[in-house]
């Protein structure tokens, strides 16, 4: 993996999913216990930056009352809008203070969905930026994550998906999803194995550099 040509995307590492007292926390914090699933996104993103991938934050975010959607919700989006998460203007909204994005990172607008894609201009940043490969962090694993992958896999891109920077709301989930959904629309791998593949490609083009020179 070129680093260059690498973004990684967290998605939805706000404070209703990630921080205690976060309307949707109680759900994911077994998982994300389980697998030290923060405390690896924290690890992959200082290091992913270091080494010169993209750092992408993809939100999700509603005016209140939730006009932007059916006024007849179903599945996933009833539980957001029962829940009254990710609300504009509440604390809950907010990307989680250790994750802040810093100069240099993209944060996403429009996310109303699952997919990171769908309502944002997700494709034309990665076309315009040369990214080839993606890297896919955050919540849900088997929604957003999962819906995120399946269209960057159909739209040509090299789609990873970090299984221990992912959280779901039970462990069968989580497993069934990395087990046998990650694997048709990805390549899944723990995060440490991600970054000594982009740390390598990125060694070995500093030592291609400095024969040529």
């Amino acid at each position: 993996m070129n680093p260059q040509k690498t973004a990684v995307v967290l998605i939805e590492y706000q404070n209703d999913f990630t921080s205690p007292g976060g309307s949707l926390h109680d759900a994911v914090k077994g998982v994300m216990d389980s697998s030290n699933m923060l405390e690896n996104t924290l690890d992959l993103v200082k290091k992913a930056r270091e080494a010169g991938a993209v750092i992408i934050h993809s939100p999700i975010s509603f005016q209140e009352g939730y006009f932007e959607i059916t006024k007849h919700p179903y599945g996933i989006l009833k539980g957001v809008v029962d829940s009254k998460s990710f609300r504009k203007g509440s604390w809950g909204v907010d990307i989680i203070d250790v994750l802040t994005p810093q100069l240099g990172d993209i944060v996403l607008e429009g996310k109303r969905g699952l997919d990171a894609f769908a309502s944002t201009n997700l494709d034309f940043i990665l076309r315009s930026k040369g990214i080839e490969t993606i890297a896919l962090s955050g919540f849900l694993t088997n929604c957003c994550v999962e819906s995120t992958m399946r269209s960057g896999y159909e739209k040509g891109f090299e789609v990873i998906t970090l299984t221990d920077c992912t959280a779901t709301i039970s462990e069968e989930e989580q497993a069934f999803a990395c087990a046998k959904n990650f694997p048709m629309f990805s390549k899944p791998m723990t995060h440490n194995q991600f970054l000594d593949d982009l740390k390598g490609e990125a060694v070995g083009e500093v030592e291609t550099r400095g024969y040529a020179a």
